[in-house]
Formats: C-alpha cells, sequence, structure tokens
C-alpha cells in the first residue's frame, strides 16, 4: 500500500512539471552534407593505415612523451630510503 501511495504521488508531482521545449535544432546554413561511405571502403582504408603510421608526432609532442617516460620510470624505484623502510618493519615486527 504505501509504494502505491509513492507511485501515485510522484505521478502527481510530475503533472504539475511544465512540458520541456522539444523543437529541433536549427540544421547548418552551409557546407555540403557529409560524405556516406560503404563499410568495405572504411575497412579498407583501415587495414591499409596501421595506427601510428599516417601521421609523424609532431616534435614537442615528442619532447613531451619523452618527459613523461623518464618521469614514469624515476617513479618506479623504492618510495621510502632504505632507514624509513627499516624502521617501518621494526615497528610493524613489534606490533605482530
Amino acid at each position: 500500500m504505501p509504494h502505491r501511495f509513492a507511485m501515485l504521488f510522484c505521478l502527481a508531482l510530475a503533472a504539475c512539471a511544465e512540458m520541456p521545449d522539444l523543437a529541433l535544432p536549427a540544421a547548418p546554413a552551409s557546407g555540403a552534407a557529409p560524405r556516406i561511405l560503404p563499410l568495405d571502403d572504411l575497412v579498407a582504408q583501415a587495414r591499409l593505415d596501421p595506427p601510428g603510421t599516417a601521421v609523424a608526432a609532431p616534435a614537442p609532442l615528442m619532447g613531451r612523451a619523452a618527459a613523461l617516460r623518464a618521469r614514469a620510470a624515476a617513479m618506479r624505484g623504492p618510495v621510502n630510503d632504505p632507514a624509513t623502510r627499516a624502521r617501518l618493519a621494526a615497528a610493524i615486527d613489534a606490533r605482530g
């Protein structure tokens, strides 16, 4: 019974809301319509141009990628120095 009352209340509340404006957006005034290609042509083109071979990356992007790789390599090492790791291990052993 309480579920029916809650559903009836929600329906009554929704009936009080204003209807949204569902107007269609205006079509672009200029420009040609896009060309629709057969799927077979698109698949064949994708096989001819594997990813990464079509366009060479610009130099600033390559430099940034190298810097990010160097930063990632620097983060691969241990987080704590040996003295801190030894102190933490001793504290864990003392509790357990």
